[in-house]
């Protein structure tokens, strides 16, 4: 068969930030794309996107944090990875932060009309076909830990990353996409991060789900 091309495109979780740590990252027999690429074989190419940072369509004004605007970026990289057959998307988490200033129903509404309808509307260049998008809901955020309480960064993001679940399966079922849940999915020591545990589950959720559409 000709090899399924997909991409993985999200933010320091799909990058592969290991959680509490001062920006190191899960090698390639940890983080969740390269697990996956190895459960899924020869058949299919697994294309890593993952940014730390990464919001939505906010610009990050830190210094030395340029071009963290999701958006921005997502026609140049689905044209640079044409032609692709899914995309993976696992986006949100940074967009909660509190100097964002919003609601879950807001990002919600980014990811319909920024994210979901270009995807699903982006013709590939080389033949006749349009990406499918797979979903995911980033892990809950417990902005408890002391990472999270510094500066307030995610102040009142708990709540928030809860109700993703719900919106992101309703936009998932509007457009007739594909979607997983972030159940089983657990941050780290600073709240915001996927464990290693949690890396190898959702390359185990995501192969099955994979595998689901390719063989039916």
């Amino acid at each position: 068969m000709e090899q399924v091309r997909i991409l993985c495109y999200g933010d320091s979780n799909t990058w592969g930030y290991i959680s509490g740590s001062n920006h190191l990252r899960y090698g390639n027999d940890k983080r969740w794309t390269k697990v996956l690429a190895d459960f899924l074989g020869d058949n299919f190419e697994v294309i890593e996107e993952g940014l730390n940072s990464r919001t939505l369509i906010s610009n990050d004004l830190r210094p030395g944090k340029e071009g963290k605007n999701c958006y921005e970026y997502l026609i140049p990289c689905l044209d640079t990875h044409d032609p692709i057959d899914l995309v993976i998307l696992m986006l949100g988490t940074n967009e909660l932060k509190n100097t964002y200033n919003k609601s879950a129903l807001e990002i919600g509404q980014i990811l319909e009309e920024y994210f979901i309808k270009t995807i699903l509307n982006r013709k590939s260049q080389f033949k006749e076909s349009y990406p499918k998008l797979l979903i995911v809901t980033p892990p809950v955020i417990n902005e408890y830990t002391e990472y999270c309480k510094k500066d307030d960064k995610y102040l009142g993001a708990t709540e928030k990353s809860k109700q993703l679940n719900s919106i992101y399966e309703n936009l998932a079922k509007k457009y007739n996409c594909y979607f997983l849940s972030n159940d089983g999915l657990e941050a780290g020591v600073d709240g915001v991060h996927l464990t290693e545990e949690s890396h190898k589950k959702l390359a185990e959720l995501l192969y099955n789900k994979i595998k689901d559409i390719y063989t039916n």
